[in-house]
């Protein structure tokens, strides 16, 4: 389903003047627009960090759990993933965005909602894109 709307987004691009010959990936960046699927991603590990940090009224424990293992890299808000067997599962919100918030560096800045967001928009999520 995404990718369809995806596609129309690589579809108008094409149509504009003067970006017909060029990549999709260059006319985005002519454009100033990243793909729809990394505004996604950004917008996920906003709401996950509404969520972790109590700024929605939402429970944290009906969707996520901390990792109990504080060995590892990375910022101390690391969440536990539980296994998945169901492959329809792995499309849910709770599941795309683990990965992607455990793999954030330590530098990012966590201070307010602001701040992170500016944070994350520096970070190349590239290796979690399908794109």
């Amino acid at each position: 389903m995404f990718e369809l709307v995806e596609k129309v987004q690589r579809r108008f691009t094409k149509r504009l003047r003067g970006l017909c010959n060029l990549s999709y990936c260059d006319r985005l960046t002519k454009l100033g627009l990243c793909t729809l699927e990394l505004s996604r991603l950004h917008l996920d590990l906003l709401y996950c960090y509404k969520i972790v940090f109590g700024l929605v009224n939402i429970n944290f424990d009906d969707f996520f759990a901390l990792s109990t293992n504080t060995n590892t890299r990375g910022h101390k808000y690391k969440l536990y993933k539980p296994r998945c067997t169901a492959s329809i599962r792995q499309k849910f919100f709770v599941d795309r965005v683990i990965n992607v918030w455990n793999a954030l560096p330590s530098t990012t800045n966590l201070a307010s909602l602001n701040v992170f967001r500016n944070s994350i928009e520096k970070i190349d999520l590239s290796s979690f894109s399908r794109l």
